[in-house]
């Protein structure tokens, strides 16, 4: 057998096999961990067939640890014994989850659960989806359908990822949906949202001010690790924003006082148990903002990105392509949401030359 190799990772090594299906060779991970006080050895994935890496086995050692993943032998003997409807999948979900979106459990419970849940996603039909769009979805917004068979789509993922059963058999076609919705803040709200979390430090209110000070999405500030985070060039690297290429963006004063205030205790800048990756973070984050008595439509992380992005443009200083860059939008219709705040700061700083000519009698 090949020799093992250990990660940088805790209870992660890796052997060098060849490749399935390819010439050359490619890693196979393992993890090692304890469990009712017997050592548990598992394979955990291949490199290239199962795009597994040192990270991922982490985390999925973490979800083990933890009793939120199942064991591939508890894996094969359900898929072998139990019926994974859409029903089971989402009970499944819901229990490895552990902080499922409400929005979700509803999208399931009224539109989901009554028309397909008893159904497995490898038995879905187009028709089944057609049925749900003009039985149940009828006159809802394109929002609400896209959500509806978005949670369908994902809820098969799921079962594909977790190895629990096969997923559909076609392609989901949604609305097209143009989210457009814009959040700023004044700047008394901002003085007193930067003062609540100056006052409440933890690594959740370090990962809101990163989020403000640099417009980056919650999942790219959640994922961010010291090997992105370049103090001497000046940069940080977001790694597959939204399943793009990687991107970088400039570390600001602001941002650089944030990170060098972070103590190290993982690879993680913001991690959660066991150094791995935070996942819960929504009941802190939404505590912070009703400190700062924020209103209640304000997503705590994701109108952070907004009140950045706001802010740059109505400043009149910062043009809307600079904007789509800092904000790693692949399109600039994404960042055209923001043309009107930076058109009203222009609008003004037009009309100085009107106030000047008023005041010398001219412009007659």
């Amino acid at each position: 057998m090949a020799k093992r190799i250990k990660t940088s990772y805790p209870g992660v090594y890796y052997r060098i096999v060849r490749r399935l299906g390819k010439k050359g060779t490619e890693k196979v991970f393992y993890i090692t961990f304890k469990q009712n006080g017997k050592m548990i050895e598992e394979k955990v994935g291949r490199q290239y067939r199962d795009n597994m890496s040192a990270a991922k086995a982490a985390t999925r050692r973490g979800e083990r640890v933890e009793n939120r993943r199942l064991s591939p032998k508890q894996i094969q003997t359900l898929s072998e014994v139990r019926q994974w409807t859409f029903d089971a999948l989402w009970a499944e979900y819901e229990r490895q989850k552990g902080n499922v979106n409400q929005a979700d459990r509803s999208r399931f419970k009224n539109y989901i659960e009554q028309t397909i849940g008893d159904k497995r996603p490898a038995d879905l039909l187009p028709l089944d989806i057609d049925r749900i769009r003009l039985k149940n979805l009828k006159g809802k917004s394109d929002q609400t359908v896209y959500s509806v068979l978005a949670l369908i789509t994902r809820l098969s993922a799921f079962g594909i990822k977790k190895m629990l059963c096969p997923g559909l058999p076609f392609k989901i076609e949604k609305p097209k949906v143009f989210n457009d919705r814009t959040e700023s803040l004044s700047l008394e709200e901002l003085k007193g949202l930067l003062q609540v979390l100056e006052e409440n430090p933890s690594d959740i209110s370090s990962a809101m001010q990163l989020a403000l000070f640099t417009g980056m999405r919650k999942m790219e500030v959640l994922k961010l690790q010291w090997r992105d985070v370049d103090f001497e060039q000046g940069f940080i690297t977001i790694r597959d924003p939204k399943g793009g290429p990687n991107q970088k963006i400039p570390l600001n004063d602001q941002a650089r006082g944030v990170l060098e205030r972070q103590v190290k205790t993982s690879d993680f800048v913001f991690p959660g148990p066991h150094g791995l990756r935070s996942q819960n973070i929504y009941a802190t984050a939404n505590d912070l903002k009703k400190k700062a008595g924020l209103p209640d439509e304000f997503r705590a992380f994701h109108g952070l990105r907004h009140a950045f992005a706001s802010l740059l443009a109505s400043s009149g200083k910062v043009d809307l392509y600079v904007l789509q860059k800092l904000l790693t939008h692949k399109n600039p219709k994404e960042t055209q949401r923001y043309a009107h705040l930076r058109d009203e700061t222009l609008k003004d700083a037009s009309n100085v030359m009107g106030d000047i000519l008023a005041e010398i009698g001219g412009g007659k």
